[in-house]
């Protein structure tokens, strides 16, 4: 699998998971946006940890654990974006290492 392929699946199928963030968002009446270089990113660390196409909704919990927990109780806030830098920031601080396939 490629990482173009890996991007497809974050965004296209109909049960895609940014599809199923982006409502869980849309539930506390946050608005979930994202980069292109955040998207290519999630992809690059599923293949960095050979986990492939079924890592990747790991990964998105990884990024987005804290938001989801933080935002219901901050109105003020109504627009998530994600974008490279923080994704790169939520995974390093994540304990994702674990998953990686020896």
């Amino acid at each position: 699998m490629d990482l173009k392929t890996l991007e497809r699946i974050l965004v296209e199928p109909k049960n895609a998971v940014i599809k199923q963030f982006k409502r869980l968002f849309e539930l506390e009446g946050v608005e979930l946006k994202y980069t292109s270089g955040a998207l290519s990113y999630i992809a690059e660390k599923a293949l960095d940890y050979k986990l492939g196409a079924r890592g990747l909704r790991s990964i998105c919990e990884a990024v987005l654990n804290d938001a989801m927990y933080e935002m219901p109780s901050d109105k003020s806030i109504k627009v998530l974006e994600l974008d490279k830098r923080y994704v790169k920031e939520k995974l390093e601080k994540s304990n994702l290492s674990f998953l990686k396939v020896a």
